[in-house]
């Protein structure tokens, strides 16, 4: 992905702010932690939040969340991210930008969520929700939001290649049958709408409790089965069979799902096992556990 040239930090934000937006120039301007790699994330006083794409392919995203979020909110229980206002290109940077609603909570970890299967419950809900909005006009899935949604089989190659390359670390054997039997599948029904990026960084916890889903940048509609690889990324063996009898998936979509985890899982094993331990072993940690789950559903 080629990144924009222009550094984009609080200086370029606030002259952005100044030009564009001068009623809020007065407000304080500070990086967001974990501000994400798409977009970069700024607050802008303490309610509202600043995003702008970090490269030109992640810029279609603001026309689709500025078009879209507004009406998925409607029929949603749970907070998402909203668009406050669109801020516009300039000489100093190139492509449109947003302005939210900030919304209270953190990221969720295994440490700040009380109980595992009410999240299950809870996040399976949402999905269920989200599915339900009707998709009249919607993006079909595809290049625009990296084929969340679309077929799997785009990423045949590189998830054969990242298994051939780690042969002697894991089951090779196994590997390729829980792959295998994901691509055996596709989504024979009406698209519906898919999140496309449901993991930890984008779900926000209150109190204990799952309260918000945030960055819908890669929302699509399709094929949902990506929406649910949190099941073997986070979940345990429990809560995964809480998550699996609340969504909406037949066991060939269930399948797919798994191998949105291990596709996901295997590049990024592949990508940084000799150079970040941490990315490493939480990819790694992520195989073993599908393996494992796979071989109990074999039983």
């Amino acid at each position: 992905m080629e990144r924009c040239l222009v550094i984009i930090n609080i200086d370029l934000v606030t002259r952005l702010i100044k030009e564009q937006f001068p009623e809020w120039s007065h407000l304080v301007i500070a990086p967001v932690k974990n501000g994400g790699n798409d977009n970069r994330t700024f607050h802008l006083g303490k309610h509202m939040i600043v995003r702008l794409p970090s490269a030109a392919g992640y810029a279609p995203q603001v026309e689709k969340e500025q078009k879209w979020i507004p009406v998925l909110a409607e029929k949603l229980s749970l907070s998402i991210s909203m668009p406050i206002a669109k801020g516009y290109p300039n000489e100093e940077y190139p492509w449109s930008w947003s302005i939210y609603k900030w919304l209270e909570g953190e990221h969720l970890s295994h440490s700040n969520i009380d109980d595992l299967n009410r999240l299950a419950k809870d996040l399976g809900t949402f999905l269920n929700e989200l599915q339900d909005v009707d998709v009249s006009g919607g993006p079909l899935a595809g290049r625009h939001n990296f084929y969340r949604g679309a077929s799997l089989a785009i990423y045949n190659k590189e998830s054969q290649d990242a298994i051939e390359n780690n042969e002697e670390t894991f089951d090779v054997g196994m590997l390729s049958e829980i792959w295998n039997l994901a691509l055996n599948s596709e989504w024979e029904s009406e698209p519906v709408w898919v999140h496309g990026d449901i993991a930890p960084g984008n779900l926000l916890v209150k109190d204990g409790k799952l309260c918000a889903v945030i960055d819908f940048g890669i929302l699509g509609v399709g094929d949902p089965s990506c929406d649910a690889a949190m099941a073997w990324t986070f979940f345990d063996e429990t809560s995964r069979k809480v998550f699996k009898d609340i969504i909406n998936m037949d066991e060939r979509t269930w399948n797919r799902a798994r191998g949105w985890a291990l596709w996901k899982a295997l590049i990024t094993y592949d990508a940084y096992k000799y150079s970040d331990n941490v990315k490493a072993e939480e990819a790694y940690k992520t195989i073993s556990t599908i393996i494992e789950d796979y071989k109990i559903n074999l039983l």
